[in-house]
């Protein structure tokens, strides 16, 4: 499928022509590694001769496996380069797990480190004692390399040569925006993850829209905490400042004092992340005493979002703006955004309007457009729909219909277009024959004093068949008390939507894009909720 209106033919074209355009400016710091974009071009070209001197064919894969270091990006933009597909590893997979994607991807080489959080990267995959014969080589980035068909990353970067460039200018010339540019794997946190096909232009098309309703400048210095294996710190990370001319900052492990000391030190603008991001900021003793002065720039999503958090982003963090965004990866990254000027109630009660160019429809189970304020499943259709599942067309068909991509997604839309995410269809539960959504409950539970994150989910119940439990993580300086929150509730909702049991959690476990994981919560509930507890 080819897509129109894109500025550049491929990623490749667009790395090449912000060398030109912004040749002097800062492209990367990451440590002592400082490259401008000219420097980056080279990094990148450099790659890309190597992968051709490697062997690496256009149409190939190449995985990466690595945390957000500056190597990263030459790999990952080397690839594309040459014409390859790029297929990111969550480096928080265990051997077996990234085994799985290598094999289903026909990876023919993986980049990867040694060391990164004490992790033996390399050892782990050999452990796993999966086949992959599909699987050539593996470079590490950073790291002792050793062992047979592993090879360090300078000595990798030194095969390529001259003539080997010549091939690289060949293939980017070569490259057009309907090329398949990566395989993104699912998050799999029900099932095996499943790779979902992008292209150069929906890919660059996607984020120059994003980068641009943002309002991400030349003179920006992001801070990508995201990781670079996700879309949000790939793509709305590395590849949107590319474009932009934008810093890019490397972070490899989210610590709010590091971060903090990072903002001040590095005069951090742009700094997107999920609300317990900046929560975590705000509650942080130290932030006081930092300076956050250069902040100008937040994007966050992925859970509910009180009005009084982006109303302290503003005032406490002194973001001149804060978005929300909504997006999955089977639609490139993104599908809606908030847009600058508007209200902070809008902001966090919303997901936004669908970014230009893309529709975005909330429908029954029948496939029927549902009424303005009518909760019903999120559908989008246009041009950042994936091309489909990897050698899956059954998942494609049951996911894309007549051009509609089926997101599982529950939300309502409102007069203006903007939509409020309430769940995930299947997180729904149904309390005595109600529907309750969590995220609706959580929205209720963060107005609560003494609470400064929250999850709920459905557990079973003899009587009503299920009720909600939320887990709970404390204010800085408060207590909570379980049987007062509930009475709270008891005094502002829907008698089905209050919890029948709160948990007092220290942090709720996430992934690494910040979603709180619903299943491992639900596997801490080992026992029912009291029968003799409050009814619906």
């Amino acid at each position: 499928m080819e897509v129109e209106g894109v500025r550049w033919a491929s990623t490749a074209a667009m790395v090449r022509e912000s060398a030109s355009r912004f040749a002097d400016r800062v492209a990367v710091e990451d440590g002592d590694v400082v490259w401008t974009f000219a420097d980056l071009r080279a990094e990148v070209d450099r790659a890309a001769r190597a992968l051709v001197a490697s062997g690496v064919a256009a149409g190939d894969r190449v995985a990466i496996w690595a945390p957000n270091i500056h190597e990263w990006i030459p790999a990952a933009l080397g690839v594309h380069a040459v014409g390859a597909v790029l297929v990111p590893l969550n480096t928080r997979y265990k051997g077996r797990e990234s085994a799985y994607i290598l094999e289903r991807s026909s990876a023919r080489l993986l980049f990867t480190v040694n060391g990164f959080l004490d992790t033996d990267y390399v050892a782990m995959l050999a452990a796993a004692d999966d086949e992959l014969p599909h699987l050539e080589e593996l470079v590490v980035l950073r790291g002792e390399a050793s062992g047979a068909d592993v090879v360090a990353w300078e000595d990798f970067l030194d095969r390529g040569s001259d003539d080997d460039q010549t091939e690289v200018d060949t293939r980017v010339d070569a490259l057009g925006p309907d090329g398949l540019c990566d395989i993104m794997f699912t998050s799999g946190t029900t099932g095996h993850p499943k790779g979902v096909l992008s292209t150069h232009g929906q890919t660059l098309r996607a984020f120059e829209a994003w980068s641009r309703l943002v309002g991400l400048r030349h003179d920006d210095r992001y801070l990508v905490v995201n990781p670079f294996f996700h879309t949000f710190g790939y793509k709305a990370g590395i590849l949107a400042a590319v474009m932009r001319g934008a810093t890019i900052l490397p972070h490899a492990v989210f610590d709010a004092e590091q971060v903090l000391r990072r903002i001040a030190d590095d005069r951090v603008s742009m700094l997107p992340g999920p609300p317990a991001l900046y929560q975590t900021i705000l509650n942080h003793p130290d932030r006081a005493s930092m300076d956050l002065s250069s902040l100008r720039l937040a994007v966050t999503g992925a859970a509910a979002i009180p009005v009084s958090l982006i109303e302290r982003m503003r005032g406490d963090l002194g973001f001149e703006t804060v978005l929300t965004a909504y997006g999955l990866t089977e639609a490139t990254g993104v599908v809606s955004m908030c847009r600058d000027g508007d209200d902070a109630e809008t902001i966090a009660t919303t997901s936004g309007r669908a970014i230009p160019d893309v529709e975005v429809c909330i429908v029954d189970d029948s496939g029927g457009e549902v009424a303005r304020g009518e909760p019903g499943e999120i559908v989008v259709r246009g041009y950042n729909v994936t091309q489909g599942y990897l050698d899956d067309p059954d998942a494609t068909a049951e996911a894309i219909v007549d051009g509609w991509l089926h997101t599982g997604d529950i939300g309502v839309m409102d007069d203006r277009g903007y939509i409020d995410i309430t769940d995930r269809k299947k997180d729904m539960f149904i309390v005595g024959g109600f529907n309750a959504y969590p995220a609706e409950i959580e929205d209720d539970l963060s107005d609560h004093p003494a609470v400064a994150q929250v999850a709920v989910v459905g557990m079973p119940d003899e009587r009503l068949g299920e009720v909600g439990c939320a887990f709970v993580v404390p204010a800085v300086g408060a207590t909570v008390d379980p049987d007062e929150v509930i009475a709270w509730a008891t005094d502002r909702m829907a008698n089905f939507k209050v919890p029948r049991r709160v948990e007092v959690v220290h942090a709720l476990p996430t992934n690494p894009s910040g979603k709180v994981l619903k299943y491992a919560l639900r596997e801490q509930l080992t026992a029912p909720a009291d029968a003799g507890g409050h009814d619906a």
